[in-house]
């Protein structure tokens, strides 16, 4: 193994720094495991992070950014992991507190690790990543609300994005009626692909709503979107419905009333990855590795280099990436 690696850092010397670095061995943060890294991924936060680090997302510097990785143990001081092991890692402050997936090299704790669920590769671990668990705890919530195929249809929002992306292969997999609202007519042909039943432009939901309650269409949804998407999706989801709210693309405030809530029994949930528990991540990696359609998953991948990045997280900002993209550091 080489005395350096490659790396992509991000500084804070009066400004926001991002470049791409030959690191020694000795420069890896403290941790049981030491892992060569075969992929990461893109997700929008990490498009924050690597972009003027918007939203904060990094809080401290300086800092390999890269919110999920997979690779195999080079060195282990747990009696978890040895030499040779696959392995792979999503959120637990990853490319924010703590040094992430955008480098040849990592070492974190050994509880942050999770071997390969059966059937998956370290690549296709990474191009479900971050965002393909959000998406199946996403479903989850649904189905432990009690949402079921039979019922209304179910709105997925930045449907062309990662997150959303996955969300439609696994609630059409299940066989949920999936409407999928995006704003890029020409990604129309790729979500009916994926499984969508219909389509909506996202303007059908943007517009603030002008009553606190409308004709209720959805059973449920999962929103990636946040902002008034969010309030609309709330204001026609159907009684006893749930929507799972995992991300904010398009906003972090929320205007809307009690009466979704208190007249339909509407429910709303948070769904935030990296902290999920180590148990229910199992559970989440067990159903994508046996649900989520492998063909499909690869049609929807493209591999990218670390020199990529800066391009690539404008783009995922500014929605113009679909599906997933894997990033490999050796490439």
């Amino acid at each position: 193994m080489a005395d350096s690696y490659k790396a992509l850092l991000a500084e804070d010397d009066g400004g926001f720094v991002l470049s791409l670095r030959e690191l020694t061995w000795s420069d890896l943060p403290d941790g049981e495991v030491t892992v060569s890294v075969a992929y990461s991924s893109l997700n929008y936060k990490d498009g924050l992070a690597l972009c003027g680090n918007k939203g904060r997302v990094i809080r401290r510097f300086p800092m390999v950014p890269g919110i999920d990785f997979s690779g195999v143990v080079e060195e282990s001081s747990s009696a978890e992991f040895e030499k040779g092991d696959m392995v792979f890692a999503t959120g637990w402050g990853l490319g924010e507190t703590y040094w992430g997936g955008y480098a040849q090299m990592a070492c974190v704790p050994a509880g942050w690790l999770m071997s390969l669920p059966d059937g998956l590769d370290l690549l296709e671990v990474m191009s479900i990543g971050t965002a393909g668990l959000t998406a199946m705890l996403s479903v989850m919530a649904l189905e432990h609300h009690g949402l079921e195929p039979e019922g209304p249809p179910v709105v997925v929002t930045g449907a062309a994005g990662g997150v959303g992306s996955i969300a439609i292969l696994l609630l059409s997999k299940l066989g949920y009626h999936v409407i999928a609202s995006s704003g890029r007519p020409d990604a129309y042909s790729y979500l009916l692909d994926l499984g969508a039943n219909e389509i909506i432009d996202r303007t059908d939901l943007e517009a603030e709503s002008k009553r606190p309650l409308e004709q209720a269409r959805f059973q449920g949804g999962i929103d990636s979107v946040g902002g008034s998407t969010l309030a609309r999706i709330l204001s026609q989801t159907c009684e006893d419905g749930l929507v799972a709210s995992c991300g904010n693309a398009g906003g972090v405030q929320l205007s809307t009333t009690v009466l979704p809530f208190i007249l339909r029994g509407v429910g709303l949930i948070g769904i935030n990855s990296p902290s999920t528990s180590v148990e229910k991540r199992k559970q989440a990696w067990s159903r994508l590795a046996k649900e989520l359609p492998r063909q499909k998953l690869s049609e929807i991948t493209t591999v990218a280099s670390l020199a990529d990045l800066p391009v690539l997280a404008e783009s995922i900002l500014n929605g113009r990436v679909r599906g997933r993209t894997v990033i490999d550091p050796n490439g």
